[in-house]
């Protein structure tokens, strides 16, 4: 304790010149600042790094639109950090409004997990607040609210760590991409507006109508013909899936939320539900124009555009490539998880939502895949507040529902989880689940064993599936776990659970 009394006292020292000049007030240069696009950072071991909230004004297809920056970028700053190192990040807030900053999928301490009135009061606007973060594990990771992450993520709030393993996990490949993916809901006069005391579009979620690879309609990168570039894809929208593939290229998925595959595996696209990260290896055999595109069955979004410069082509290279290979590691610590495929649920978990009884009636909507890939009701979402809708996780065992749901669990154990999401419900739809603080492995989804098991901390629950999982608990604490559609968990889908020494 002493030790972080002392670092903090270390840097407000270090700061005074910066703190003293933050206000509840964003002046009028802090308004017009033009957003910027992200830098990246390598952070040592016990550095202090400096990060701040701000208003920027961002240009969309010609229309400045406000939106808020880490570090005025957008996304916030790529910081990479050494697995097992401990860094300190000083956080201000120059907003207008309280925020927080939750470390998604870090096992962390608990006192630095960013929820507010559970592990740290909400920060004012020209608060500092100074986390400590540790990194145990390999993989990428992101950083956003969780306050009104329906709108300060919608903002531009969010941006990635990339933690490099101490051990080789992955093959060599000639270059690495972090990819944060995202919409928009743009209206002629901005984004579409938020409320101080309601959330809208509480039904399906909000859905953009603009999208955005890295903060840009039309992302673009230049690339050798022959190159193997590895992309770490996070999908930070609100509510949208996406679903992710490349043109004239292999993709190749090695990694998840948190590391590597068991085995590697040659894939067509990447679905990818808010919350969730995969990492992907790319072959470029073809010189010319690749697209970036997400695809669903009712359209097709360009997202970016890959320019492919010709060049010799290793073929030895091209042949390692075409492998799918075993990862040692992986395999090993993972293993041991399949004993759990037999094992009867420790929790079972059902989804269901509360609706008025007049918009219950007659509502049809489009389910693919057991995915609603697009709003296909705008105008009755909309409509739809955490006031009128309120979608619940219950307990089938005690019959207790979101916030009246708090378990209790210990160091070491390993808990099976089943989550079950009905097509029979009166809005079914699709929900991505995560936990704070631990990480898990997918054993099996409808009684179907996984045969490629990865870490992961978030998970996609599709319509009238059950998913089973088994959480590995190995950090103290009090923790949430939620639906990562931000307006979801904005309308009461979340519970808490306690870790015990």
């Amino acid at each position: 304790m002493n030790d972080i009394m002392n670092m903090k006292i270390l840097v407000l020292s270090l700061l005074v010149t910066i703190t003293a000049c933050t206000s509840a007030v964003i002046d009028e240069e802090q308004v017009t600042a033009a957003a910027e696009e992200t830098q990246e950072y390598v952070l040592e071991n016990n550095s202090i790094y400096q990060l701040r909230a701000t208003t920027v004004s961002k240009e969309i297809y010609g229309n400045q639109v406000e939106m808020f920056g880490y570090n005025k970028q957008i996304p916030g700053p790529l910081l990479h950090v050494q697995q097992g190192t401990t860094v300190w990040i000083n956080f201000t807030n120059d907003l207008f409004i309280p925020t927080t900053i939750h470390w998604h999928g870090i096992r962390l301490e608990n006192a630095y997990d960013g929820v507010p009135m559970l592990t740290q009061n909400e920060i004012q606007p020209g608060e500092d607040f100074l986390y400590k973060l540790d990194f145990p594990d390999a993989g990428i990771y992101w950083y956003h609210p969780h306050m009104r992450e329906d709108w300060q993520q919608e903002f531009g709030l969010y941006g990635n760590i990339l933690v490099e393993a101490t051990e080789q996990s992955y093959e060599e490949a000639d270059r690495e991409v972090a990819l944060i993916l995202d919409d928009v809901l743009l209206k002629e006069d901005g984004i579409e507006a938020f409320y101080d005391d309601l959330i809208t579009y509480s039904l399906m979620g909000r859905f953009g109508n603009v999208m955005l690879i890295n903060g840009q309609t039309d992302y673009t990168i230049n690339v050798t013909q022959g190159d193997i570039v590895r992309f770490h894809l996070t999908n930070a929208a609100n509510s949208r899936v996406f679903n992710f593939s490349i043109t004239h290229a292999q993709m190749k998925r090695i990694g998840g939320d948190s590391g590597a595959y068991q085995k590697e595996a040659f894939v067509p696209s990447i679905i990818i539900s808010p919350g969730e990260r995969y990492t992907v290896d790319v072959l470029f055999e073809e010189a010319g124009i690749s697209e970036m595109l997400h695809t669903n069955p009712y359209n097709i979004y360009h997202l970016g555009t890959m320019f492919v410069q010709q060049s010799d082509v290793d073929q030895k290279k091209l042949d390692e490539f075409e492998k799918e290979k075993q990862n040692p590691l992986a395999t090993t610590e993972l293993e041991e998880f399949r004993k759990y495929l037999e094992k009867d649920p420790d929790i079972m978990l059902d989804i269901s939502v509360q609706l008025p009884h007049m918009m219950s009636m007659g509502m049809m909507q489009d389910i693919v895949e057991g995915i609603e890939w697009e709003d296909t009701m705008m105008a009755m979402n909309s409509q739809t507040t955490n006031e009128t809708i309120t979608w619940i996780l219950t307990d089938s065992a005690t019959g207790k529902q979101n916030m009246d749901i708090f378990y209790h669990w210990n160091i070491g154990d390993r808990v099976k989880i089943r989550i079950t999401n009905k097509a029979t419900t009166m809005h079914p739809m699709q929900h991505p689940i995560h936990l704070h603080g631990q990480r898990f492995v997918v054993i099996a989804e409808n009684g179907i064993s996984n045969e490629n098991l990865v870490w992961k901390d978030t998970v996609l629950v599709p319509v009238g599936s059950y998913i089973d999982i088994v959480v590995d608990i190995t950090n103290p604490g009090e923790w949430m776990g939620h639906c990562h559609i931000a307006e979801h968990l904005q309308s009461g889908m979340m519970f808490m659970f306690t870790v015990e020494e």
